[in-house]
Order: structure tokens, then sequence, then C-alpha cells
């Protein structure tokens, strides 16, 4: 499992955030994309041209949305912003004002961090944090094994020590659960387990077994163009919501389920896979699961440390490898990765074990 943060400093963090946050309803024919230098900003301007704040940077995901909200192709789109960004702002700005809609521009540290719907229901990482933090401090020697929070998304990763089985002798595993959000639109509220193997940290995310919660709402409106988003546009509670995930986070941990998990490692382990080319059928996974080719080249490298070419031992070398990578956000979708590749298929595991046959 990739390190991260501890989870004093993940808290720190949260309540830092909370009060740099500042969002706001706007109309889009009061945006207007500007370039100082080589980086494009946007601006809030009222009917005067007058700025209501002052000039944001963009960030990726908020480029990201505009593009997509203005449907314009996401290579043009980044083509535009590296070489020619005046040429962007006045695409952007065109769309901007032909067709005004209202918007949620949600923003941070003098950043554009996200542009979504006036649908979007804002729910926060303190929010999750209060909900599931005393949850988890009812669990007897649970403990944070990594927690983190990306541009776009807040991790916490905790396991449960006193739930733990052996996949074979000397191999160790341990129940845990993964919670995630992100405020920036790209994703729901997650809550799934995962499992801890000791011998070398692995994390791996059982990605089958989730409890989410969309971010979409009523719609937000106001009769100004530009507003600040109230917590008053919202409901009070969401009782319903929050009982989810608090039976949720229980429940993720529970003996059964992490029994059920724990069978299916040992069905992995017992799965032989093809040694007469093993970069092979990694490259066939890879392709499968959406592995990149230099990932792929991390993954055989772990497999081959390892000697175990099994499927678990694939699946294995999958999650170890997502220690190495730079990203955490990629990192824990290798980790989900990892469980998908030891889960796959009889036939799909058959069909990559006859790589000899595939290469004819």
């Amino acid at each position: 499992m990739k390190s991260g943060r501890s989870i004093q400093d993940v808290s720190r963090e949260i309540l830092r955030q909370q009060e740099a946050k500042a969002d706001y309803l706007v109309a889009t024919d009061r945006l207007y994309m500007d370039t100082y230098g080589d980086s494009p900003v946007i601006r809030v301007l009222d009917r005067e041209g007058i700025d209501q704040i002052e000039p944001l940077e963009i960030q990726q995901t908020a480029h990201q949305q505009i593009g997509t909200y203005l449907d314009i192709p996401s290579k043009y789109y980044d083509r535009m912003l590296q070489r020619d960004p005046a040429l962007l702002s006045y695409n952007v700005n065109r769309w901007f004002q032909k067709e005004p809609e209202q918007k949620l521009l949600r923003t941070m540290d003098g950043k554009a961090r996200a542009f979504l719907s006036n649908r979007y229901r804002r729910i926060d990482n303190l929010d999750i944090a209060r909900v599931v933090l005393p949850i988890i401090g009812e669990m007897e020697g649970a403990r944070f094994e990594s927690c983190e929070i990306t541009d776009d998304r807040m991790y916490l990763k905790v396991v449960n020590p006193r739930l733990q089985a052996e996949v074979v002798p000397g191999d160790i595993v341990q129940a845990g659960i993964m919670i995630s959000n992100s405020e920036t639109g790209l994703g729901a509220v997650n809550i799934q387990p995962l499992i801890y193997r000791l011998v070398c940290s692995n994390g791996m995310v059982v990605n089958e077994a989730a409890a989410r919660r969309n971010h979409v709402g009523r719609v937000t409106d106001s009769e100004e163009n530009f507003s600040v988003y109230s917590q008053a546009t919202l409901d009070a509670e969401d009782k319903a919501f929050v009982m989810k995930i608090q039976d949720t986070v229980r429940a993720a941990v529970e003996e059964a389920r992490f029994s059920q998990v724990v069978g299916k490692m040992r069905e992995a382990k017992a799965a032989q896979m093809d040694t007469h080319d093993v970069p092979a059928v990694v490259k066939l996974a890879s392709k499968e699961f959406h592995i990149t080719d230099s990932e792929s080249t991390g993954v055989l490298q772990r497999l081959i440390e390892s000697n175990d070419l099994t499927l678990y031992g694939l699946s294995n070398a999958v999650t170890r490898h997502s220690q190495d990578v730079e990203s955490y956000d990629r990192a824990t979708k290798l980790e989900e990765i990892g469980y998908s590749v030891m889960t796959m298929s009889p036939a799909l595991f058959r069909q990559m074990n006859r790589t000899e046959l595939l290469a004819a």
C-alpha cells in the first residue's frame, strides 16, 4: 500500500481546506477566461466588467470539466492550452457568452478547482470525516495504514488487525476499509473493504462491494448572476445518508465478507500461470485491465521477484507495483485493479494462459 500522510496530518489539512474554500453560483456569461503569460485564468465579472473576486488559476480538473461542458474535444483543448492559450480563451469565452447557464465554481487557495452543474450536491471531506472517524474509533485495535488528500480526492485506509487469516501458511492478510470522497466531481463517496497483506504491505481494494453516494441533488438557483453557494441552500442534515455510511463502515470489516475474499485469494493461489511466456501473460492482463506499458513492466518485475507464478501472484504484483507509482490516485486505482485481476473469470484466465495459441 502506497505511503501517504498520517491521520493527524490529513485531519489538519481537512480543517485548513474547509477554511480556504469558497463556492460560487455564477452564470457563464459572467465568466471570462483571460491569459496571463502562458497560463489562462478565470475571472468572474459583473455587468460592468469589474472583477468580483481575484482572478483564479485553473487546475487540471476544472480545465477538463470546462472542455467537456463546452463539447471541446479533449485533445484539441489540451493542444490549445499548451500551444495557444489565447485561442483557447477565445473559444471558451465565445461559448460561455453564446449559451449562458448557471454553474457551480468551486475554488480554494486562489484556484478554480472544479466547474460543475448547479445540481451538484456538496459532500465535503469534513462531512465524511465527522461521520466515519467516531465509528473507526470504536474498532478496537484499528489503525490508519495510509491516508491522503490529493487535488481531487480524500482517502482514509484503515486496517483492523483483529480480523486476519492465512492465505497459505505464513502469508497473513488482515481486513480493512477504504473511505474515499471527491470534492471536485470525480466520483461519489465510496466505502469499500480492503485487504492488507503483511508480507509486503500490499493493499488490495475490494471493488465489488462498495456503498456509494453521488454528489447530485436538487437544482440550486439564484436570481443573481453571481452569488456565494451557501450551505443554507442545502439540506441541514441527510440522516439516511449518515446512517448508511455508519452501517457500511461497520459492515465492511465483517468476518463473513472477509472470509469470502480470503476464499477467493486461496482459489487464485491454486490457479497456475503459463510459465512458458510469463511476459506475454502479463502483457495480456495489462491490456485487459488498462494497465499502462510502463506499469506493466513494473508488474512483470515484481512478479518475477516474488516467484509466485499463480493468479494470486499476478494480482499481488499489481498491488505491489502500486507502491512505486508517483500518483496516490493511480496507486489506489491499481489496488482496485489487483482485485479485479485476482477475481477475473476462469474463462479469461484460461485464455491468457494460452499465450502460444494467441501468438499464433
